[in-house]
């Protein structure tokens, strides 16, 4: 019993390493906000300039996002994408993942004042 149980979860784990994955492209230094067609598929629109790392990518989208809400809209979250990687702007922070199906890491914190931080450089209160 414990033998099929065991044989039973390395399957599960084999199969979960199968799963098709949605990856971003991978061209360096371009920064790309990612939008959903009414079809559902993902469309790829280039930010303008080239973007010399992940931290600049993501300051250009919240700069995108920040317009988004100054011109009445409602969108508080907002994702992207940038040398293979997505980028997940949210209220907490903006995480990164390497598809849309696997885990998201915190890349930068949001200050006190809005503000975008590497995680640890802002002191705890």
């Amino acid at each position: 019993m414990f033998r099929t149980a065991i044989l039973l979860g390395a399957c599960a784990l084999a199969l979960a390493g199968c799963q098709k994955r949605t990856v971003p492209p991978g061209d360096r230094g371009v920064c790309y906000h990612v939008t959903r067609t009414p079809e559902g598929e993902l469309k790829y629109n280039r930010v303008p300039g080239a973007q010399p790392d992940l931290e600049h990518c993501a300051a250009a989208l919240e700069a995108i996002r920040v317009r988004f809400l100054s011109m009445g809209g409602s969108q508080r979250t907002l994702v992207g994408a940038y040398q293979g990687n997505f980028l997940f702007l949210q209220p907490e922070g903006i995480f990164t993942a390497p598809s849309l199906e696997q885990n998201r890491y915190l890349v930068l914190v949001r200050t006190g004042d809005g503000r975008l931080a590497i995680p640890g450089a802002m002191p705890m209160q």
